[in-house]
């Protein structure tokens, strides 16, 4: 633990008082109240920028930080929208820096949790609200068009087909206005910075569209495109919508973890008297009581009492952890037995929590580069989908010398007909489906881009507990005395220890008996008639320390009997050898890193036939050593469970947490598996394998249809019905194909 203590660095200034209460409106553009030191003559502040929507508008932002001569570190994390800048220079430079984020075209506030809450709130409110209006103006759209095309085969008269085209432009024309704000607003904002972005040539192609559908209606023509337009909008919002609660979920995950500290603190004072007060409060150098049941709120090191501490929160393993004074203690751990007298050595973002959080931030944030192959590609779709439209309106005007009206509506034919439909399905419906049949195999598919980095995938790197083990330790099963078992047994009851209540569970009818008290960090005992009887630890027990000790063990004496061990194991997954094996046969490396013993690490290992393994390792180890992998070249699928695993999970390629995780856990892997077997991480490396080899056929479909597609446009040889029509046909072609990944395939060579 040592070595976790030291990575915490020295302790940080809190946050001015009343930051995180303070309304978004009192704010003003007093950012410099908001600069915390950072060490070395350095400070730091942290942005919340709104209009972050890809890898490119991370770059454009690090991008433009990094030429200033002041700045020594910019990072965003697409997930929340998070911009931590670090400077050397004087606080109020904090304006400046600001400044530069703003001439981008992107709006930057102070990152206070409960305004992050309430723009978080409002914009998903607002999508949903356009998303409801688009999809009814859709489909009663969609209705009357039908009536319309029919009716070109009916020989409907003119008259009727003018009378609906005007109904047509009630319903969506409305809609258009209200559900395609935020796309208008974010085009806006980057064509005022002197930028384009992915919402610039769809905001284009919608009014464009919906413009020439009211020309052609008010002028009684043919082409009405009304039912494109709105339709168009009401898929966008839908992605815009999800992706916006995606990074709603990712902002709480952290939110989750810095909440697990105290919400209250007893501070006592050099006099002796003590006072209740709120962990910003606290200062290093001031000492703190922990009661039984209470959360550490701070790292310091233990001056009076002795107890046991669940520190799983920052080992991963589910066996408290005994301490006495001067054992060093970290903020968000709990203390499971007596009080305790802890000396504050760091508070705030200096505590081992707030690392743990950093080192997740930081691992996220290049996840948040790895953008997904329709996304770059999409990175040259704005330029030159504008381009060739103008192309084909400046070349029917005058080298062919068309009327404007012929012009545009052949440049809007262009733009329906280059509108990425069907790449941007390429993706999203092999996920749809891979999630679909991932989900029925008891696996929760949560990041886009999970799949596209599951498939490189050549190194699987394994936590040990929870996660090759079940996590829970049971009584290994022999030969015990039926009566000392009874005996020992009727004491754990008494007891909420790990160890106590996996033995309970051997005889649970068993009643406990009166006058059973528990010494914190040592055992239980009970007073009889014919003397004291003890269960715990050796040194409790009166028991030589002999070597002899492979794993968790508890021991019964009492007067007139011989002492009874009681030893516990973490059993293996039941496919834990089998999926291991099979990992093998595929040719991929496989490592063990975990928080645990050596001797246990060790023997999970022999067992399961893996040879590189690496025992006591903290997450920052963990983080480490994952690092090293990606630069050595190797991809890397991180399995872990424990929240001390939140770092490496998000350190690594791609990861898969248990269901039985920890919360946080689970929000920082990319899928979440069900059940006590190994088998669904066979699955999903299958699946993925199967989905990327279907996304990149669908990519070619996409190209092939642009191909044959787009000199016909330009050509005029396509109208925007004709446009609109093979653009829904690309896209149910790719939808198509998608769908074969359903058909079903026995993975990984082992029974789901």
């Amino acid at each position: 633990m040592a070595e976790i203590a030291a990575m915490t660095g020295p302790a940080q200034p809190a946050q001015p008082t009343g930051a995180q209460d303070s309304p978004a409106g009192d704010l003003g553009r007093d950012f410099q109240a908001f600069v915390e030191p950072a060490g070395a003559g350095l400070n730091r502040l942290d942005l919340l920028v709104e209009g972050v929507h890809c890898g490119g508008c991370v770059r454009r932002i690090e991008g433009a930080l990094a030429k200033l001569p002041q700045v020594t570190a910019a990072r965003v994390n697409l997930s929340t929208r998070r911009l931590n800048v670090t400077w050397d220079g004087a606080p109020d430079l904090a304006r400046n820096l600001v400044a530069a984020v703003e001439d981008l075209g992107f709006t930057a506030a102070p990152y206070l949790r409960r305004q992050v809450e309430s723009r978080d709130r409002q914009a998903q409110s607002e999508l949903l609200r356009a998303m409801a209006v688009a999809g009814f103006a859709a489909a009663n759209v969609m209705l009357i068009s039908v009536s319309v095309w029919a009716g070109y085969v009916e020989d409907m008269s003119a008259t009727t087909r003018h009378l609906l085209h005007w109904f047509s432009a009630l319903i969506a024309l409305p809609a258009i206005v209200y559900a395609g704000r935020p796309f208008y607003r974010s085009a806006l904002a980057a064509l005022a910075a002197r930028r384009t972005n992915m919402d610039v040539p769809i905001s284009l192609a919608v009014l464009l569209a919906a413009g020439m559908s009211l020309f052609e209606t008010m002028e009684g023509g043919r082409y009405v495109y009304f039912d494109s337009a709105v339709a168009l909008l009401f898929f966008l919002l839908l992605g815009r919508y999800l992706d916006c609660r995606a990074r709603g979920r990712a902002r709480a995950a952290v939110e989750r973890l810095l909440s697990l500290t105290a919400t209250s603190v007893t501070v006592v004072e050099t006099d002796g008297r003590r006072r209740v007060t709120t962990p910003d409060r606290l200062r290093p150098g001031m000492t703190l009581l922990a009661a039984a049941g209470e959360r550490i709120a701070a790292d310091g090191r233990v001056t009076a009492g002795r107890s046991e501490l669940d520190t799983s929160l920052i080992t991963g393993e589910s066996l408290p952890r005994p301490v006495a004074g001067g054992d060093p203690v970290f903020a968000g751990t709990l203390n499971l037995g007596a009080p305790l007298t802890v000396a504050v050595t760091a508070v705030g973002e200096g505590t081992l929590l707030a690392e743990i959080v950093r080192l997740m931030e930081n691992a996220e944030q290049r996840r948040a580069r790895y953008v997904a192959l329709a996304d770059r590609i999409s990175h040259y779709y704005a330029p030159a989908v504008h381009g060739l439209a103008l192309a084909t309106f400046l070349g029917w005007t005058f080298l062919v010398g068309a009327p404007w009206q012929l012009a545009l509506l052949h440049a809007v034919a262009v733009l329906i007909i280059t509108c990425p439909c069907a790449l941007g399905l390429a993706v999203p419906v092999v996920q749809v489906i891979a999630s679909g049949r991932l989900l029925r195999q008891g696996v929760l598919l949560k990041s886009a881009t999970a799949l596209e980095r599951l498939e490189p995938v050549d190194t699987v790197v394994f936590d040990k507990t929870g996660t090759l083990t079940l996590g829970r330790p049971s009584l290994v099963s022999g030969e015990h005395d039926p009566a000392a078992l009874r005996l020992a047994t009727s004491l754990a009851g008494a007891s909420r220890h790990p160890l106590a209540r996996a033995l309970s569970t051997a005889a649970p009818d068993v009643p406990v008996p009166a006058g059973v008290r528990e010494v914190p960090g040592r055992g239980l005992a009970v007073t009889t008639d014919a003397g004291e009887i003890r269960l715990g630890s050796r040194t409790f027990c009166g028991i030589d320390e002999d070597g002899a000790e492979t794993g968790p063990e508890l021991w019964l004496t009492g007067p007139g009997r011989e002492p009874v061990a009681f030893r516990f194991e973490d059993p293996l997954r039941p496919d834990a050898a089998e999926a291991v094996a099979a990992l093998r046969r595929q040719g991929l490396a496989v490592r063990l890193l975990s928080g645990d013993r050596a001797a246990a690490v060790g023997e999970v290992a022999k067992a399961l036939g893996i040879a590189d393994w690496q025992a006591a390792c903290s997450p920052a180890d963990k983080v480490a050593e994952l690092e090293r992998l990606r630069a050595e070249g190797r991809s890397v699928l991180m399995v872990g469970d424990g929240l001390n695993d939140a770092p490496a999970l998000a350190a690594a390629s791609v990861s898969l947490s248990p269901s039985s995780a920890a919360d946080i856990t689970q929000t920082s892997a990319d899928a979440v598996f069900q059940g006590d077997r190994l088998a669904p991480v066979l699955e999903v490396l299958a699946v993925a394998r199967r989905a990327q080899k279907l996304v990149k056929q669908n990519f070619g479909l996409s190209f092939a249809y642009n191909v044959l597609t787009v000199p016909l446009a330009v050509l005029g040889l396509v109208t925007p019905l004709i446009a609109a029509l093979s653009m829904s046909a690309s896209s149910l072609v790719v939808i198509g194909n998608a769908l074969r990944l359903n058909l079903r395939r026995r993975a990984g060579g082992i029974r789901p």
